[in-house]
């Protein structure tokens, strides 16, 4: 079970991940040592999955998001094309689902061009892939990989 200091210490790290210690510290309170042996403590329950930075797409010319709904033939082959749909460098996030639609895919292309190619010469062609229905985002009005971690920051 968490305390309030940990849960302090990963809103913290949630906002900024690339925080120096020292000021996390001053922020909670404690010595440098114990915040960092608590962070450690974390990373080994697996509250703290990892760092990551977060690179703008548009520098790097990837500016169109879409969304596709992938529908498979059979059961079976889902797992497989699961794997084969995450492995697809434009592929950011690949989710299983309930209803008619076997996955959820989030892309980033360059423009409609690549997510045309991308389509049709890296998903349609996998084996077991019945269909696509593709969504693309006019506009991101937020996008974060940050969770509520306690009840305070519930929206009310």
């Amino acid at each position: 079970m968490l305390d309030a200091i940990s849960f302090r210490i990963l809103r913290i790290l949630q906002k900024k991940a690339r925080i120096p210690n020292v000021e996390v510290a001053r922020q909670v309170g404690m010595a440098p040592s114990a915040v960092l042996e608590r962070i450690r403590k974390l990373e080994r329950q697996g509250f703290i999955d990892g760092y990551e930075v977060r690179l703008n797409p548009e520098r790097f010319g990837r500016r169109l998001v879409a969304f596709v709904t992938v529908t498979t033939a059979e059961p079976e082959v889902e797992p497989v094309i699961g794997h084969r749909l995450a492995a697809i460098a434009d592929v950011q996030e690949v989710h299983f689902v309930a209803g008619q639609d076997s996955y959820l895919i989030k892309v980033r292309c360059a423009d409609t061009r690549a997510l045309d190619h991308l389509l049709r010469e890296k998903i349609a062609v996998l084996e077991g892939v019945v269909s696509t229905r593709t969504a693309i985002a006019l506009a991101t009005l937020k996008e974060t990989a940050r969770i509520p971690i306690d009840p305070s920051e519930e929206d009310v």
